[in-house]
């Protein structure tokens, strides 16, 4: 692992941290980013904890609550602060529920996607050769199709359903952080340290996932974070075409779709879960950026 030397002038010893630590503390200190990143892990608490702080069953359907206005509006119930929908459920309940939904989808997605794409840049990268070559050509397959079709066919074969969605949404996403990978695998493998393992007999899974991936770590978790914030966008325009998680559970794409009818007269049934799916996504954007900016060298003072 690459390490930083600092001196301290007092005791006049030297204190050595790593790269990454160097480049966290130089994230931590982007107060625009600390704050979105406190708002994300806001979203993240609110899902975890939706059954103890949801006010009512999202699911619960009362037809006399039928398309009851937010609490600050003429006819509103502060039982119900952002109001109920067409089914006089409780719109609130249903985004704090739907939370579930996006963040467990994005992260699994994310999660999967990006442990395959890690090996097979490692593998492409280093390897070379017939590995190199399946692998990209591959990837450059996948890139040929647009996202949002591939996984609208995929469901369509395989049917809506929140596995089938993880599935689809992972089948191709893990073609991003495998170019990022194979990209700074081939630019790792020839330095100082990688030829030292190599010269003593290291095998090649110990120089690729103890020599190389340690010191790859940083793009690939920048890369995680900005495909995260794409894949809630793509299981919300998913849930939003009908293609998503199934009614009952909740799921901001389908609220936003299930508001379309009412838009001019009952605006806030799409508006409060579309703004539920801009904070968020703007949230971890912005987390990136600060993440970008605290590991990629060039924007280093």
């Amino acid at each position: 692992m690459t390490t930083v030397t600092h001196w301290t002038g007092d005791a006049g010893t030297a204190k050595s941290e790593t790269l990454f630590q160097r480049n966290m503390k130089l994230f931590a200190s982007n107060r625009l980013s600390i704050f979105f990143l406190f708002i994300t892990l806001g979203f993240v608490f609110m899902a975890v904890a939706a059954p103890l702080i949801a006010p009512h069953d999202p699911s619960d359907a009362d037809l006399f609550r039928r398309l009851l206005p937010p609490a600050w509006m003429e006819g509103g119930d502060w039982s119900f602060p952002l109001g109920c929908d067409a089914l006089g459920r409780d719109i609130l309940s249903r985004i704090i529920y739907g939370s579930r939904v996006s963040i467990f989808i994005g992260a699994t997605v994310i999660l999967v996607a990006t442990t395959i794409g890690v090996l097979a840049g490692l593998a492409a990268g280093y390897l070379r050769g017939w590995v190199d070559i399946v692998i990209s050509r591959l990837v450059d397959i996948l890139l040929g199709f647009p996202y949002l079709i591939f996984a609208i066919a995929l469901i369509a074969m395989t049917g809506p359903g929140l596995q089938n969605i993880v599935l689809a949404l992972a089948y191709k996403e893990w073609v991003i952080p495998c170019r990022v990978v194979r990209g700074e695998t081939l630019a790792t493998s020839g330095v100082e340290y990688v030829e030292a393992a190599r010269a003593m007999g290291a095998s090649r899974s110990d120089i690729m996932l103890r020599e190389i991936l340690p010191n790859i770590l940083s793009p690939v978790l920048v890369v995680s974070t900005v495909r995260m914030a794409h894949v809630i966008i793509l299981e919300a325009s998913l849930s939003f075409l009908g293609l998503g998680v199934q009614p009952p559970m909740a799921s901001w794409g389908s609220m936003v779709a299930d508001g379309r009818s009412f838009m001019l007269q009952e605006w806030w049934l799409s508006t409060f879960p579309g703004l539920a799916i801009l904070l968020l996504v703007l949230s971890i954007n912005v987390v990136s950026q600060g993440l970008r900016d605290a590991f990629d060298p060039r924007f280093h003072d």
